[in-house]
C-alpha cells in the first residue's frame, strides 16, 4: 500500500475518514433532530404535492394554452402507484436537502474540532450576504422559469402534438422531471453574476479572461442551454438570450468587484469596498422609495386617475388593456392591500431593471484597474491598459512593451493621457519610449547582444526540447499522423490510416455535403413539424372501416352526426397517438429528419471517397459501376418504400387498429411506438426490395449466378434465421418478425430471378465467377 499510494496520499484519506466519523458520531449524538427535521420536510413535500404543486404545475403549463389545445393535453398516470410513488421519492429528495444543513449545523463543533474552520476570518455579514444573494438569484431565475418559460414552451409543445394528430397526455413522472430539471437550470444558471463576481474577487479567474473570452462563453450558454431544453430553435432562444443577457450583467459585476479588489490592494484602503456598499445601499433605498411611493399611488386610487387623465393622451395601440399594464390593476383590486404593496414591488423591480442596465453599460465602459502581475509580464501593448495606468506605474511596464511601439502608438498613449488631464503620465510614456529607442537605434552592441541572447535562447530552447522534452515529443508524435503530410502508415496502423486518407479526400466535397445534409434535414423537419405527421397518420389509417372510424367519433362524443362526417374527419378525431413526454414529438421528428438527411447524403459520401478507397485498395472497378449499382439500389429502396407507404403499412396499421377497437379496446399508442411502426413498414419495404435488386446484380455481373443461388437458398434461409435468433434481443416472436419477411423475399427473389432470366440463362446467368464455386469455367 505504502509503494502504491503517497504518504500525503494516506494521510489526506486518514484525515477524510476521521472528519466523516466525527461527522457521522455527531449525527448520532443529534439523530432525533436531524431526523426531525428530515421528516417534516418529506411530509411537508408530500401534501404540498397533493393539496397545491399538481394543480399549480399544470395550470402553469396551460396558461398560454389556447382553449382546444388546453382540453385535449391531460396530466395521466399509467399505474395505480405511480403518483404516490414519485410523491415518496420527492419527498425523500427535499426531506434529504433540508436535513443536510441541520446536520452541518449540529455538527459544527465536531468539524472545528478537527480543524475544519477558516483561516481567513469571515464575518456573518458577509456570509450571510452571500447567501442571500444567491438564494434571491435562484429565486429570479425560477421566477422566469414559470412567469414565461414554461407557459409558453409548453404552449408551442402541446401545440405541436395536436397539429400532428398527436394528443398530448403528459405521464406525470415525465412531466414533473421535467419541469424539475429546468427549474433546477434555470435556478442554478442565475447563480452566474455571483459565480463571476466572486471568481473575478478571488482573481481564480481574471476579469479579463471573461471579457476576452465572451463568445466562448455564448455558446457555452448556449450548449448548456440546448442539454436542458426542448431541441427546438423557439425554446432554446427564450432560454439562451436571458442567460446572455445575465452574462453581460455578471461581466459588469466582475468588473465592479475587480476594481474594488485591485485599487483596495494597491492603495491598502478600503475606500473601493466602501463605495461599493454606499451605492448598494442607494439602490436599494431608491427602490424602496419607489414601491412605497407607487403603492400609496394605487392606494389612493391612482389607476382611475390613470384611465381618467393619461390613457386618454396615449396612441390607441399604447393604451393598456382590461386589468392595467401588465394586469397591474387587476392584481390591485383581487387582493386589497396586499395587492397594491406587490404592486409597488412590481414596478420598482421594473425600474430596478432599468437602472441595472443603464449602470452595467456605463461599468463595461469604464476602464479596469490593472493587476501589478498584468503589467510585468506583459508582451505587447494591447496587454496593458494604459488608461488606467498612474505616472508611477508607466515605469513598471516592462521594456518589450515599448519596444513593440511605433512613435504613433506612443503618442496615441500620451495624447489621452492629456486629454485626461495628466499632464505627468502623458511624459512619461513619451520619455519611457524616446529613452528606449534611443538606446535600441544608438548602441550597436546592443544589436549583437540581443542577437546572441536570441540565439542562446534558441540554443536553450533547443536543448530544453533534447533534454527533458518527452511529453512534448511523445505529444507531437502523437499529433504528426494527423498533422504533417509525410505520415506513414506505421504511424498509426493501416485501418485508421486508410480511414484517415479517405477522410482527407472528402474535406474538399465537405461544404456539398453538409449543405445537403442540413437541407434535407431542415425540409424534413420542417414537412413533419408544419402538418407532414398529420398526413401520415390519415394516410395510415385510410384502410380503418368506416363503421370503425363513426364508433370511435360517438366514444369520444364529438358535436355533430359522425355518420355524416367524411372519412378524413373521422380520422382526425381519432385520439390513437399520445406523448407521454412533453418533447416527444419534437424529439420524433428531429430524429427522422437525421435519419432522412444521413440516407440521402450517404450515396454521396461514397460516391465522392471511391477514388481514394480505390486507391488504398478498398474497392475495384470504375467509379460509373457503383453508379450503375447505387442507382439500381436507390431506385429498388424507392419503389419497396412507395409500395410499404401506400399499400404494406396502411393495411397492417389499420388492421391492428380495428382489431383493438372491436375487441372493445381504448387505443393509445405512443408516438414513437406508432410512427416507428411506420418507418419500419415503409423504409424495412424498401430495404427488403434492395435484396431482389441485389440477387439481379449480382447475377447480371456475373459475382453470383441464379443458379448458384437457387441451389444455396437453403443455407441462406438457415443462416438468415441464425442471424435474426442471434441479432434480435427480445425473444423468439422478434426474430420471426424479422426472419420471416427477410426469407420470404429472398424466395421472391429467387422467383423473380427464374422469370427474367429464362430459368438463369440469360443475362450471364450461364456464365461463372471467380466468386461462384458451382460454376464451370469460363472461355473468353
Amino acid at each position: 500500500m505504502s509503494s502504491a499510494v503517497g504518504e500525503d496520499t494516506a494521510k489526506a484519506i486518514t484525515t477524510g475518514r476521521e472528519t466523516i466519523g466525527a461527522m457521522l458520531s455527531s449525527a448520532q449524538t443529534h439523530l432525533q433532530k436531524v431526523f426531525i427535521v428530515f421528516v417534516i420536510g418529506f411530509i411537508g413535500s408530500f401534501y404540498a404535492l397533493r393539496i397545491w404543486i399538481w394543480d399549480f404545475l399544470e395550470a402553469t403549463a396551460k396558461t398560454q394554452m389556447a382553449q382546444y389545445v388546453a382540453d385535449q393535453t391531460d396530466i395521466i398516470t399509467r399505474t395505480p402507484f405511480e403518483v404516490i410513488l414519485l410523491q415518496a421519492k420527492i419527498g425523500m429528495f427535499v426531506g434529504v436537502i433540508v436535513a443536510i444543513p441541520a446536520l452541518l449545523y449540529l455538527s459544527r463543533d465536531a468539524l472545528r474540532e478537527r480543524g475544519y474552520d477558516s483561516v481567513v476570518p469571515i464575518s456573518r455579514g458577509y456570509v450571510a450576504g452571500l447567501v442571500a444573494g444567491s438564494l434571491l438569484l435562484f429565486a429570479g431565475g425560477v421566477i422566469y422559469a414559470y412567469a414565461v418559460f414554461f407557459p409558453y414552451t409548453f404552449d408551442f409543445l402541446a401545440n405541436n402534438a395536436v397539429s400532428a394528430s398527436v394528443k398530448p397526455s403528459f405521464g406525470i413522472t415525465e412531466f414533473t422531471e421535467f419541469i424539475a430539471l429546468l427549474t433546477l437550470s434555470f435556478g442554478l444558471a442565475a447563480q452566474l453574476p455571483l459565480f463571476m463576481g466572486v471568481l473575478a474577487y478571488t482573481e481564480i479567474v481574471s476579469y479579463e479572461t471573461f471579457r476576452d473570452k465572451w463568445r466562448h462563453a455564448i455558446v457555452g450558454v448556449t450548449v448548456f442551454g440546448a442539454l436542458f431544453s426542448p431541441p427546438d430553435p423557439f425554446t432554446q432562444i427564450m432560454w439562451a438570450l436571458p442567460m446572455v443577457a445575465l452574462y453581460i450583467f455578471s461581466l459588469g459585476l466582475a468588473k465592479v468587484v475587480t476594481n474594488i479588489r485591485r485599487r483596495g490592494a494597491a492603495e491598502t484602503t478600503t475606500s473601493g469596498a466602501a463605495h461599493f456598499k454606499r451605492i448598494v445601499l442607494q439602490f436599494v433605498g431608491a427602490l424602496a422609495l419607489v414601491a412605497v411611493a407607487t403603492g400609496a399611488f394605487v392606494n389612493q386610487g391612482g389607476f382611475d386617475y390613470l384611465e381618467e387623465s393619461i390613457y386618454p393622451l396615449l396612441p390607441s395601440g399604447l393604451r393598456p388593456g382590461p386589468g392595467g399594464p401588465g394586469g397591474l390593476e387587476s392584481i390591485a383590486i383581487e387582493h386589497g392591500l396586499l395587492g397594491d404593496a406587490a404592486v409597488g414591488l412590481l414596478v420598482a423591480a421594473g425600474v430596478g431593471f432599468f437602472i441595472l442596465i443603464g449602470y452595467t453599460i456605463k461599468v463595461l465602459q469604464s476602464p479596469v484597474y490593472p493587476r501589478e502581475d498584468d503589467i510585468r509580464n506583459a508582451d505587447d501593448p494591447d496587454e496593458v491598459d494604459f488608461e488606467t495606468l498612474t505616472a508611477e506605474d508607466v515605469e513598471d511596464v516592462p521594456t518589450q512593451v515599448f519596444l513593440a511601439m511605433d512613435e504613433e502608438e506612443a503618442l496615441d498613449y500620451s495624447r489621452q493621457a492629456m486629454y485626461d488631464d495628466n499632464r505627468e503620465k502623458a511624459q512619461a510614456i513619451l520619455d519611457r519610449f524616446d529613452s528606449l529607442e534611443a538606446e535600441r537605434d544608438g548602441e550597436g552592441s546592443g544589436d549583437g547582444a540581443s542577437a546572441g541572447t536570441g540565439a542562446g535562447g534558441t540554443a536553450a530552447a533547443e536543448a530544453g526540447d533534447d533534454e527533458g522534452g518527452i511529453f512534448s515529443s511523445t505529444a507531437a508524435g502523437m499529433l504528426d499522423p494527423f498533422t504533417e503530410e509525410e505520415t506513414t502508415e506505421d504511424d498509426i496502423g493501416g485501418y485508421a490510416y486508410d480511414l484517415m486518407f479517405i477522410f482527407n479526400s472528402l474535406t474538399s466535397k465537405m461544404f456539398r455535403i453538409v449543405g445537403v445534409f442540413m437541407l434535407v434535414m431542415g425540409g424534413s423537419f420542417f414537412w413533419l413539424y408544419s402538418g407532414g405527421l398529420r398526413t401520415v397518420y390519415a394516410q395510415f389509417l385510410s384502410g380503418v372501416p368506416n363503421d370503425v372510424l363513426v364508433e370511435v367519433a360517438e366514444q369520444n362524443d364529438v358535436a355533430g352526426d359522425p355518420a355524416a362526417m367524411p372519412t378524413d374527419e373521422l380520422i382526425n378525431q381519432m385520439d390513437l397517438v399520445i406523448a407521454l413526454h412533453p418533447v416527444e414529438v419534437l424529439i420524433f421528428e428531429v430524429k427522422v429528419s437525421v435519419l432522412a438527411a444521413i440516407v440521402t447524403v450517404l450515396p454521396m459520401v461514397l460516391y465522392y471517397a471511391w477514388p481514394a478507397m480505390k486507391e488504398r485498395g478498398l474497392v475495384y472497378g470504375d467509379r460509373r459501376t457503383f453508379v450503375v449499382w447505387g442507382g439500381g439500389l436507390f431506385g429498388g429502396f424507392a419503389l419497396g418504400t412507395y409500395l410499404g407507404f401506400y399499400w404494406v403499412a396502411p393495411a397492417i396499421i389499420s388492421y391492428l387498429v380495428t382489431d383493438a377497437i372491436t375487441n372493445g379496446m381504448v387505443v393509445s399508442y405512443r408516438i414513437s411506438s406508432f410512427f416507428w411502426l411506420v418507418i419500419f413498414t415503409t423504409i424495412g419495404i424498401g430495404f427488403l426490395m434492395n435484396i431482389i435488386v441485389t440477387m439481379g446484380l449480382f447475377h447480371v455481373g456475373g459475382i453470383i449466378s441464379y443458379r448458384t443461388m437457387l441451389r444455396r437458398w437453403r443455407p441462406v434461409v438457415v443462416g438468415i434465421f441464425t442471424v435474426a435468433a442471434i441479432a434480435s434481443p427480445k425473444g423468439i416472436l422478434t426474430m420471426l418478425l424479422f426472419a420471416i419477411p427477410i426469407a420470404l423475399t429472398y424466395l421472391l427473389g429467387l422467383a423473380v430471378l427464374y422469370v427474367l432470366t429464362g430459368g438463369g440463362r440469360l443475362f450471364g446467368g450461364g456464365g461463372g465467377s471467380t466468386a461462384d464455386p458451382d460454376s464451370g469455367p469460363t472461355v473468353e
